[in-house]
């Protein structure tokens, strides 16, 4: 598993936050626990398997949802 926190344009409503929340939980791979939006700094927190699913697959999704993503961090959970 490996972590990430991914930036993303400054976040405007409580709904875009949970459309958001709600994407991550149910992309595979992705540990629907361990997603953490954070509003004020329009953050994502998840952990991911990455034999599953990549970061690109990932920042692609959030993209088709309409949230620009800024930069992605990862490291080793």
């Amino acid at each position: 598993m490996q972590k990430t926190v991914i930036q993303l344009e400054t976040l405007t409503c409580p709904s875009c936050m949970q459309k958001i929340e709600n994407l991550m939980k149910n992309l595979d791979g992705v540990d629907s626990k361990s997603v953490k939006v954070l509003f004020n700094a329009s953050k994502v927190k998840a952990e991911f398997n990455v034999n599953l699913i990549s970061i690109e697959r990932i920042q692609k999704a959030i993209e088709n949802l309409g949230y620009e993503v800024l930069k992605t961090k990862i490291q080793a959970a």
